[in-house]
């Protein structure tokens, strides 16, 4: 993929909160230069085979409508910290091809926990927004290839910064995604590029967090031997 196309493994369509089909949703990251796109709706056990029946089935009848990586996934928000393992392995089960969990951001009441149930769960890709991390939380997500969110999203990046430093300190590694719910959410290359130097990554931290990091994370969802069963759609031509 080209470093300069812009990968969003964290983004939400109508089939959760946010405001768009998945057509349009992937028309507009087109749009916005994007090579992959992952849709990651709000999920837990009341709703989680419905949104991954969906997905898939979009993802099998539109392979051909879109010049991008299309990855379905879940983000398991606000589920006990016991429930995320469990959830977690059914999402890939039912073929949810990455699986993040909704962490414990500053800006809302996430059950105490989150954090250390997701990065101790070998079925979870991301944690997103986790808030106020440990260091040893950060450690355990490094050993278990759990990739740490940088949050281009309003309240939830307000620890961007302290997420930065304690995923230096552990050695853990991260990505920058938007959380879409709207279209405007959605963002280019350079200004992912900002978003992560504003949170005080270096310059080669930028380009891991924007490039590298997404990019493996991508081939690792293509891989349906990787971290448990994964299904992923190519929709459209391969960049």
């Amino acid at each position: 993929m080209d470093p300069k196309q812009r990968i969003d493994l964290h983004t939400h369509s109508f089939y959760s909160d946010g405001a768009l089909l998945p057509s349009e949703q992937l028309r507009r990251a087109v749009a916005k230069g994007h090579a992959a796109l992952a849709i990651t709706d709000h999920a837990d056990a009341s709703n989680l085979e419905e949104l991954v029946a969906r997905l898939l089935r979009f993802a099998r009848q539109q392979r051909d409508d879109f010049p991008l990586v299309f990855i379905p996934g879940v983000e398991l928000t606000h589920v006990a910290p016991r429930s995320v393992a469990p959830l977690a392995r059914r999402a890939r089960e039912l073929g949810a091809a990455l699986v993040v969990v909704h962490g414990e951001t500053i800006s809302e009441p996430v059950a105490p926990g989150t954090n250390a149930a997701a990065v101790a769960c070998p079925d979870v890709d991301i944690l997103a927004h986790p808030g106020l991390i440990t260091v040893e939380e950060a450690r355990r997500a490094a050993e278990n290839g759990i990739y740490l969110e940088i949050s281009a999203r309003g309240v939830h990046g307000l620890a961007n910064g302290h997420v930065a430093r304690t995923a230096r300190q552990a050695g853990a590694n991260l990505v920058v995604n938007t959380d879409t719910h709207s279209p405007a959410d959605l963002i280019d290359q350079e200004t992912a590029r900002r978003v992560a130097a504003a949170a005080g990554l270096q310059a080669d931290e930028v380009y891991a967090a924007t490039v590298t990091n997404p990019q493996a994370a991508v081939a690792r969802a293509l891989c349906p031997v990787a971290k448990g069963h994964r299904a992923v759609a190519r929709l459209g031509n391969e960049n």
